[in-house]
């Protein structure tokens, strides 16, 4: 294809990036956690419940109100993996069951819905930080969905042009793939962290002998994106610009854990502007502006 399929104009835009967490923030997914709970006579009953609840209910959990199913804390987060032999994987069936339903009602857009949705359409770099464990190719096909689903035609054409014109302004392309091959380009310049995943484990393992809570781990993913991004960046002209990085979780101990992060950030990255979104408040649907250090 031709340069004229290519949005030059991307070459005066700022360098902004992006990092989302999944549940709850780009899509209310209806992957349950296998709980028990106490009963009054003291016997443990089933008690199923979303991820939303479980992240209100984690200090009651610590309170032995309620225990993983069977004691085993695997069973519990078993449908937050991939499990080998599915004919359908369960992390792909459940994020088109939440994209339908925000197709069916937009009101049932998590809150980083639109964000996540303008990011792809404009062609940022983005990473997709989550608790769940599954590998950065399923949650890469779940971006893939999202895009398949969610982008009406215009919008699809608009980012294969976007996507088209960073590749000629910075990767000094003058010719180009197919829309499948110029897609797939783009969606492998980007991160994909399921922090509890096997190929995390081994990176927190590499690094820190495996010894990180959730909160940790993510922190650790962040850093790992912002720097495949200044890379990517002094290979062109556009470090010389502003960036910023957007962070967005609906877990307020994720929120905090990141905002106690922002003064090591900008101490290891002092040009790049930080900005968390604390998307945990259901009454504010683009999120809060929690904090932020420019």
């Amino acid at each position: 294809m031709e340069h004229s399929h290519a949005n030059l104009r991307v070459a005066g835009r700022d360098s902004k990036f992006y990092i989302l967490d999944w549940d709850n923030n780009i899509l209310h997914m209806p992957t349950r956690i296998f709980l028990e709970k106490r009963q009054p006579d003291g016997s443990w009953q089933p008690h199923p419940v979303s991820t939303a609840v479980f992240c209100g209910e984690r200090k009651s959990i610590d309170m032995q109100n309620y225990r993983p199913l069977d004691g085993d804390w695997k069973k519990a987060f078993a449908e937050f993996q991939d499990t080998a032999g599915m004919a359908e994987n369960r992390f792909l069936r459940d994020a088109a069951a939440a994209i339908d339903r925000v197709l069916q009602n937009p009101q049932n857009a998590a809150p980083s819905f639109k964000a996540f949705k303008r990011t792809l359409i404009e062609g940022r770099l983005f990473a997709i930080v989550t608790a769940r464990g599954h590998s950065a190719e399923t949650l890469q096909k779940g971006v893939r969905l999202f895009i398949d689903r969610v982008l009406t035609p215009g919008e699809r054409a608009e980012m294969m042009a976007n996507l088209r014109g960073y590749r000629a302004c910075f990767d000094n392309a003058e010719t180009f793939g197919t829309d499948e091959e110029e897609l797939t380009y783009y969606l492998n310049l980007n991160h994909y962290h399921a922090v509890t995943s096997p190929a995390f484990e081994a990176l927190v393992g590499a690094e820190h002998g495996g010894l990180l809570g959730q909160e940790e781990r993510k922190l650790l993913a962040i850093r790992t994106f912002i720097e495949h991004v200044i890379r990517i960046l002094e290979k062109t002209s556009a470090l010389g610009k502003p960036v910023s990085v957007g962070f967005s979780d609906d877990d307020p101990g994720n929120i905090h854990a990141v905002v106690n992060y922002i003064d090591e950030l900008k101490r290891l990255f002092p040009n790049v502007k930080f900005v968390v979104y604390d998307t945990s408040d259901p009454d504010a649907p683009n999120g809060s502006l929690f904090g932020g250090l420019s």
